[in-house]
């Protein structure tokens, strides 16, 4: 009877082990010790994007297709932020926001003495190797803490006023990431890659671009997949040893669901709910209807390694047996830290989700997947449950830590748009995202006519935006960054002049203030601006730029030099200390010190046409008008607004007896250079361009 028994069990494992679609796994997963773990995260990834997915309308994904197919796919998986930054503390840390501290990309670094699934395996004798694509996962933000390698060499940029977040594509930081994997050949290894192609601006590269013209974030997606093929078919090809395979986002995006374009905003299901994969030896392939986690993934991890978890985490491993899950705690605060706009929090249990905020929302998701129909004033008792178990640590306003200037400048894009706005006590529906949508779609229309250089549009729109919310430091600085590269200096420095001293906005606006009073010829105003923002011993970077330029401007170089070599010692993979550097070594008449300055600016970054500009000033000087023409050549061809670039090439060029070089440019910089700016040199080029020969 007892040989009987034990036979039927086994019979029952084999069976649970074959069945797919199911609901459990088929039992505890046996351990693989000293085994490679590749965690994947693809950034803004919606769950429903992948061809896997099944959805409506997805992306052409075969690999991760054939991940998926041979792997355990949970199809009710969620992030508990939605934005980058927290959520992968919550990932690498396998503890939710309010534990681990990171409440949102800006103003927030992981502590110290929070462990990560990084140093934990390190310390167990894993070489360790991050690749990441963009400026919210810098290694400044703490989550750099256990890998042997974190590369986020991203391209530095010199221009933080731009709405776009500093990135790189992902097939370079695969090729990156597949160079170390390959190295690291007989030691136990732990890769995270981290690709941000589907984040909005979409702009696929081709074939994509053409084959997905309609829907461009689908493009991007496609794209990711093609990315990741170097990496994942050598194991789905059985050419690598099997490994703990693991496939998440950080997040969705909203593509205007819910009147949200991006993410940020809310916290529904298009920008909460997330794919995961696991995938390796022993995992029971299949899909699993489990409620599964972004704090589920360390804890899944150390099991499959064999390793013990520290205690106390909230998750617990997805390879296990069916168990019922706690809850799953969510927030959106951007928009509280960024805006003053009213915090979001809620709680997700049973297919019951509430959103905590000043008109509360209760959707049952089962029957309700479009969260259309708020069930809040039918189910008080169901909606008064959830809200007693949401966790008392996690209230809010969180204390936020200093926000950098250069974070606030830097974060500028779709999703990421730091301001400030007053702390309050209370919160009432006129603070509720759900009635701001009309405000937020303002502010990424200004975003986006400011990128397509419609700066006048930027402009009106940002003002259309203070006027239905007179707090919103965001707008201000949306309205006058648009008028700055409008030429309208001094529109912009009286807006900045009233939000200052409303005490609407952060040190951003500051900054923008005195870089407005430099551009309008009053160095001296700029300087009493900027002084107390670079004086503080924790200045960022472009606080002390923008000071060191005013300096200059004033004709004070020896200062501006003091302070540009003291932000170039405390950020030595900004270039734009050194291009600005770079610019007061011309105004010193050393142009030696500027070629060398500017140089290592290039070095970090080689796409910098301010720098290539400068460059070739400081080349003229040195090496004569060939080496000179082809830095402004490419500085032109990097940014087509260089009009001193253009203005120079004509000069230069007509002067080598290269007439038709000479003609393009002057007929660039008559049709485009602003007249207010540039009004006498247009009508020199005018006169140049009589007499070039034809």
């Amino acid at each position: 009877m007892r040989r009987s028994l034990l036979l039927a069990i086994a019979a029952a494992v084999v069976l649970g082990a074959g069945c797919r679609g199911g609901n459990g796994s088929s039992g505890p997963a046996p351990s693989h010790e000293g085994a490679d773990v590749l965690l994947i995260t693809i950034d803004t990834l919606r769950a429903d994007a992948p061809g896997f997915s099944g959805g409506a309308e997805t992306a052409a994904t075969p690999v991760l297709d054939r991940l998926a197919a041979a792997g355990r796919v949970f199809d009710d998986a969620h992030a508990h932020n939605v934005v980058t930054l927290p959520s992968h503390a919550n990932i690498l840390t396998g503890r939710y926001p309010y534990q681990h501290g990171v409440r949102e990309n800006s103003g927030f670094v992981l502590s110290g003495e929070v462990p990560t699934l990084a140093t934990l395996l390190r310390k167990q004798g894993w070489a360790t190797g991050a690749f990441v694509a963009a400026y919210p996962l810098d290694a400044r933000f703490g989550l750099n803490r256990g890998f042997d390698v974190y590369d986020d060499s991203y391209p530095r940029g010199s221009n933080p006023n731009a709405f776009v977040v500093a990135e790189r594509r992902g097939d370079e930081v695969v090729a990156a990431a597949r160079a170390w994997w390959d190295g690291h050949q007989g030691a136990r290894r732990f890769l995270w890659v981290h690709l941000y192609d589907p984040h909005a601006s979409y702009t696929p590269p081709e074939p994509f671009a053409s084959r997905y013209r309609d829907n461009p974030y689908l493009g991007e997606v496609a794209a990711t997949d093609s990315f990741l093929a170097p990496l994942l078919q050598p194991f789905l090809d059985g050419r690598e040893a099997p490994a703990l395979v693991i496939v998440t986002s950080d997040h969705g995006e909203s593509l205007g669901e819910h009147g949200e374009l991006t993410h940020g905003l809310f916290a529904y299901e298009p920008t909460l709910k997330v794919p995961l994969v696991v995938w390796g030896p022993g995992v029971t392939p299949g899909r699993d209807g489990r409620p599964a986690r972004h704090v589920d993934i360390l804890p899944t991890a150390l099991a499959f390694l064999g390793l013990d978890a520290p205690e106390g985490l909230p998750g617990r491993s997805l390879l296990g047996p069916a168990d019922a899950a706690a809850g799953t705690y969510f927030e959106a605060l951007s928009t509280n830290l960024n805006r003053g706009w009213a915090p979001l929090r809620g709680l997700l249990r049973e297919r019951r989700k509430l959103i905590e905020l000043p008109v509360p929302e209760l959707y049952d998701l089962a029957a309700d997947a479009g969260e259309t129909d708020n069930l809040y004033a039918r189910e008080r008792r169901s909606a008064r449950a959830l809200r007693d178990a949401l966790p008392r640590e996690s209230v809010w306003p969180p204390p936020k830590g200093a926000v950098s200037p250069e974070e606030e400048a830097r974060l500028r894009s779709l999703g990421y748009l730091p301001g400030s706005g007053p702390a309050k006590s209370a919160y009432t529906a006129a603070d509720d995202p759900k009635n701001l949508v009309a405000v937020d779609r303002k502010l990424h229309q200004a975003v986006d006519a400011y990128s397509r250089g419609r700066f006048d549009d930027a402009a009106a729109l940002a003002r259309e935006a203070i006027a239905e919310r007179p707090d919103l430091g965001v707008a201000y600085e949306h309205l006058a960054l648009a008028l700055r590269q409008a030429e309208r200096h001094g529109e912009a420095v009286e807006a900045l002049r009233g939000a200052v001293g409303r005490r609407v906005g952060g040190d951003s606006l500051r900054e923008q203030l005195g870089l407005a009073l430099s551009e309008s010829g009053r160095p001296a105003e700029a300087v009493a601006v900027l002084e107390p923002l670079a004086a503080r011993p924790e200045a960022a970077a472009s606080a002390l730029n923008a000071l060191g330029i005013a300096l200059s401007d004033a004709g004070r170089h020896g200062d501006a030099v003091n302070v540009l070599q003291r932000a170039a010692g405390r950020y030595p993979n900004d270039p734009k200390a050194f291009e600005n550097l770079g610019v007061v070594a011309l105004r010193m008449d050393q142009p030696e010190t500027a070629r060398a300055q500017l140089e290592r600016a290039l070095a970090l970054n080689p796409a910098l046409p301010i720098s290539w500009n400068t460059l070739g000033v400081a080349l003229y000087r040195l090496a004569g008008p060939d080496a000179a023409l082809q830095a402004w050549e490419r500085s032109v061809t990097l940014d087509p607004r260089q009009y001193d670039a253009l203005f120079n090439i004509g000069l230069v060029a007509a002067q080598a007896g290269r007439p038709a070089q000479a003609r393009q440019a002057l007929t660039r910089f008559v049709a485009t250079a602003p007249p207010a700016r540039f009004g006498r040199d247009i009508q020199k080029a005018r006169q140049m361009l009589a007499q070039l020969p034809s």
